[in-house]
């Protein structure tokens, strides 16, 4: 039985590809409020047929499937089918609840969609994140700090000589006893990458932010792969890039792998 981040690491290397590609499928990215479903279905696989050989990760966010409800949930389900074998799929829900209650969506989301991995809000301690921990083949990627604006509201406030975020960084470490935990560090923030990878080595990061958002990538690489692994997370960049056009997402994506190689290699 491998562990959760000892099989990322492997797909890391046998791919050459740091690359994670954000499935947020909002029909504005269409071009068009009024797109319909099968329209975004469609342009999802066309997206995924695209970068499959490029990405080492995808990462549907559970929110622009529900947003259409049971037909969305149903079309979450015909997409975890359609992923190849060696590519790690991230369920983007950012859950955090109660022990008993996380124990639920760890079932939904790890036995019946089959995500190899999940994010997770830490807010309620260690009881809401252990249900997802228990099995080492199946990661949890832990919001410490997050590539959003008012992040500072809350994970930037001082405890003492450390902040928030340090300390989820350092209870990380702790609860990764399977070798299944990572955490989620945003590349709007580059001072904090580094700081995150001093307090959490060995880690694996998940770093949205490229891309529409601004992110430093070249930071990102190398920061984020200093004493651990990194995967960067572009999603509005590659998915809807260009003319919507299957070659434009693959030229999207093969750009922003190559920049990855090339700050890898002169690292």
């Amino acid at each position: 039985m491998k562990s959760f981040n000892s099989r990322l690491s492997d797909v890391i290397r046998e791919k050459g590809s740091h690359l994670c590609v954000g499935l947020d499928m909002n029909p504005e990215g269409l071009g068009s409020t009024s797109s319909s479903l099968n329209e975004l279905k469609a342009h999802a696989y066309k997206v995924i047929d695209a970068t499959q050989d490029l990405a080492a990760a995808f990462k549907p966010n559970l929110a622009f499937f529900e947003w259409w409800g049971s037909s969305g949930f149903k079309w979450l389900e015909e997409i975890m089918e359609y992923f190849s074998d060696n590519t790690i799929i991230i369920g983007d829900g950012k859950r955090g609840d109660i022990g008993n209650t996380a124990k639920q969506y760890a079932h939904s989301l790890f036995n019946h969609f089959g995500f190899d991995a999940v994010t997770l809000n830490p807010f309620m301690g260690k009881d809401s994140i252990a249900p997802f921990t228990n099995n080492p083949e199946k990661g949890v990627f832990i919001l410490c700090r997050t590539s959003n604006p008012s992040a500072i509201d809350f994970q930037n406030q001082p405890i003492g000589n450390e902040m928030l975020f340090d300390k989820v960084a350092k209870m990380a470490v702790d609860w990764n006893s399977n070798d299944n935990v990572g955490l989620v560090v945003g590349a709007t923030a580059p001072e904090e990458i580094s700081r995150v990878r001093k307090q959490a080595p060995g880690l694996p990061f998940l770093i949205p932010g490229i891309g529409a958002q601004g992110g430093d990538l070249n930071r990102s690489m190398k920061d984020g792969n200093t004493d651990g692994i990194a995967l960067i997370n572009v999603s509005r960049g590659i998915s809807f890039a260009g003319d919507l056009s299957e070659k434009a997402i693959w030229n999207a994506a093969q750009n922003y792998v190559d920049q990855m190689r090339r700050i890898t290699n002169e690292s």
